[in-house]
């Protein structure tokens, strides 16, 4: 995180939780705790302590990237968006089980989340214990502090529902040492979201519209987060089952309400621009973590290490990573449009879109490129034979690791060009100081116009013009260029808005879920989408039957009903002393 740089303040060891943060620690002037909290000056060491759980290095060896706050096993390698990557089927067999749809209690990479999260809900409890012994009067930001860790809680909170649905709720009043305690069905999903909502509510009537310092959280933030989690308690389950059984149409409308309420952002004009540093707090970042590249602290920085592994890798590739996280076919096919340039929602009828073949002397080249295309396709992933980004040394080529197992394609999003001053080119590799957006203003924007289709009527042609809004950024966005010849696209892109003319309820529906598909793609929600809507099973299922012949590790892949939700890992049951129940679709304890 940038703390150096927003906060600017000084930072000492923190000893505010049995998770400690050695990536924190300069030469310790001696630790802080809840009961030496007296200077005012110690409020900002406290709440900087709660931001640096964003990073998720808690001990040397609790590595992020194996539990990651950017949620990419978890939420995209889970999905139909992405395939593990990296050396085969056993290099990291645990993200291979999420991916096949065979997890059980006892994997280790649903320990480590699990534990990672619970860290970060920790040391913000202990924050808030701390700061309530601040008198107010010598310090007149303490309340606003407050809030803005409440805010950081409830984003740990809202991650361990959307992950393990069943899990112990403490306030921040209870002792850590309490945590066993606590039943982890004592509350229902729709509780714990309720909740967390009002906790956000309440700490937007306290935060200001701004901040002085950028990356600090503010009203306008809270509410957009809230907002995210009333839509998700809009959609209510059936607590055995986890189908979806109504959608709340009350909870909807104060969906719209909220996000009307959040003011002063727009979208980038360019789609790009995403991925470029003089951008990352910029007019489209309502909440995002902060990262930071040779800041002063050991190991490159506060860098992104969640993506540690994710750089690409092979033959002629700028950068010398080990090439996990990669997208997926079907992803890619996703990305054709019809005559018009709108989506077409039946892809999967049709056969694979930009698929590698090899000619007589072993030459590469693409196959089947003639169709239509969304731009952002060459935004989002990388193609062999396309121009990486500005990289122009040469195109993208075979660079996956194990092509064998997982395909040509890999991963444009997140990575600043190869060539970029503030990449790493060494280890840990490609990194850079680039944020992680949570919410942005597109976000903003699909959210009110899901929750527009969902309570129909007169508010459908409004979520037509938000989704378009959306699709006109990426039409107006520069195109990819033909490596060889700059006056030239790299493929046949076509995007068009959608007309008002057949513009039903249920058509409206799967426009809005396919651009969230597509505007969104390796941002680590995508799993979570489908839950919300209620089609993990039948869309994994369809993923399975399509890509099992481009994957064969899929044959007799199959999802089922209850696999909505992790189980509770079973480190997490034996913690507990037994009282823990798991998840309905999993065998009891």
């Amino acid at each position: 995180m940038k703390i150096n740089k927003i906060l600017a303040v000084s930072l000492t060891a923190l000893s505010l939780s049995a998770c400690s943060d050695e990536f924190l620690e300069n030469k310790p002037q001696g630790p802080m705790s809840e009961a030496n909290v007296s200077d005012p000056k110690a409020v900002d060491l406290l709440v900087n302590g709660a931001y640096a759980t964003f990073g998720c290095r808690y001990t040397d060896s609790n590595d992020p990237h194996w539990f990651p706050v950017t949620n990419w096993s978890f939420g995209e390698v889970r999905a139909d968006n992405a395939y593990k990557g990296g050396g085969g089927e056993t290099d990291a067999w645990e993200i291979n089980d999420m991916e096949n749809a065979r997890v059980q209690p006892d994997n280790g990479f649903l320990d480590g989340k699990w534990f990672n999260l619970y860290c970060g809900i920790s040391r913000c409890n202990s924050a808030l214990r701390a700061l309530d012994n601040v008198d107010e009067k010598g310090n007149k930001d303490v309340n606003i502090r407050k809030a803005e860790v409440h805010v950081i809680r409830c984003h740990w909170y809202f991650e361990l529902v959307r992950l393990f649905n069943r899990i112990p709720y403490m306030d921040y009043n209870v002792d850590k040492e309490d945590y066993i305690n606590f039943r982890n069905d004592e509350f229902t999903r729709d509780q714990h979201l309720a909740r967390i909502a009002k906790e956000l509510l309440d700490a937007a009537e306290v935060l200001p519209e701004s901040q002085p310092e950028i990356g600090r959280i503010n009203k306008r933030a809270a509410k957009a987060y809230a907002a995210k989690v009333k839509l998700y308690q809009a959609y209510e389950q059936d607590p055995q089952t986890n189908a979806v059984v109504n959608i709340n149409k009350t909870l909807l409308k104060e969906v719209v309400e909220l996000i009307d309420q959040v003011n002063g952002y727009k979208l980038l004009d360019d789609f790009q621009q995403l991925d470029l540093l003089e951008y990352e707090n910029g007019t489209e970042s309502v909440m995002a973590i902060q990262f930071s590249k040779e800041d002063g602290t050991k190991d490159s920085g506060r860098i992104n290490w969640s993506m540690l592994l994710n750089s690409m890798t092979g033959p002629g590739c700028p950068w010398s990573g080990d090439g996990f996280f990669l997208p997926s076919q079907d992803l890619i096919n996703a990305y054709q449009t019809d005559a018009d340039g709108l989506p077409v929602f039946d892809y999967q009828s049709l056969p694979d879109y930009s698929v590698v073949k090899f000619d007589n002397e072993g030459k590469y080249y693409l196959d089947n490129i003639a169709g239509n295309v969304d731009p952002r396709l060459d935004f989002v992933v990388g193609r062999p034979t396309i121009r990486y980004k500005t990289f122009a040394e040469r195109p993208c080529g075979l660079w996956v690791r194990d092509s064998g197992t997982y395909g040509y394609n890999n991963t444009k999003r997140f990575w600043l060009s190869p060539e970029s001053e503030d990449a790493n080119h060494g280890w840990p590799w490609g990194a850079s100081g680039l944020n992680w957006q949570i919410i942005r203003y597109a976000d903003l924007l699909l959210y009110k116009a899901e929750a527009l289709i969902e309570i129909g009527g007169e508010g459908l042609d409004e979520a037509r013009k938000l989704i378009n809004e959306v699709r006109q950024r990426a039409m107006n966005s520069r195109y990819v260029k033909d490596f060889n010849d700059d006056s030239k696209d790299a493929a046949n892109y076509k995007i068009g808005l959608y007309p008002a003319q057949g513009w039903t309820q249920e058509y409206a529906r799967n426009a809005l879920r396919t651009e969230m598909r597509l505007e969104k793609a390796m941002e680590g929600e995508r799993f979570f989408d489908l839950v919300r809507w209620g089609i993990a099973k039948e869309t994994m299922n369809n993923y399975f039957a399509a890509e099992k012949d481009n994957r064969i590790y899929y044959t007799g892949a199959s999802f089922d009903t209850g696999e909505e939700y992790f189980p509770i890992p079973v480190a997490q049951y034996n913690f507990s002393g037994g009282i823990y129940v798991q998840n309905p679709g999993y065998p009891e304890f």
